[in-house]
């Protein structure tokens, strides 16, 4: 069965930019409590090899939880979202932001949309409402990113202000 609503991504890329190719994997529950008739989980994001084509393969469908690969996402990095590359990598567990959507008009079919490791970009998305998951970036691409961002993104020293009860009185604005 295939998924008509995914469109699989552009695979233009710029040589001045660095990116990856990666491939994403989604599961759907069937029927997972009494309150939900579907339930979808981000799985894993892997890097993209070519065997896995263009369009999205079932891995595993027992009748109850079905995988589904989603090949061929491009993964470009910018220089203006060095901020939240940064932010990312400094929250200690680096992860893959994935943005996925539900068919409207058929629930139990959903994809993923695009990929990130951006944190101000999985920000923006969840301030449009879009659903957002995320899993784990791998050591050697969390050094890629850290690579990147160390030479693209130097952050701002914040000026601390001393609250206004440690001056004295002359001194306080």
């Amino acid at each position: 069965m295939q998924e008509a609503a995914y469109v699989p991504p552009t695979t233009m890329t710029r040589p001045e930019r660095p990116s990856v190719r990666v491939a994403v994997v989604m599961e759907r529950e069937a029927n997972p409590n009494q309150w939900e008739a579907w339930r979808f989980k981000l799985v894993d994001v892997v890097p993209h090899e070519e065997a896995f084509g263009t369009a999205p393969r079932v891995l595993r469908d027992d009748g109850r939880v079905r995988s589904t690969l989603y090949p061929n996402f491009l993964l470009e990095l910018f220089r203006d979202e060095g901020e939240g590359y940064f932010l990312n990598l400094s929250s200690g567990a680096p992860v893959w932001f994935v943005m996925w959507r539900i068919d409207d008009e058929d629930p139990s079919r959903a994809w993923p949309e695009t990929v990130s490791v951006s944190y101000t970009e999985a920000g923006r998305w969840l301030d449009a409402q879009e659903r957002i998951d995320n899993v784990p970036l791998p050591a050697e691409l969390a050094e890629w990113l850290r690579a990147y961002t160390d030479e693209h993104y130097k952050p701002e020293p914040k000026k601390r202000r001393r609250p206004q009860s440690f001056l004295s009185p002359e001194q306080r604005r």
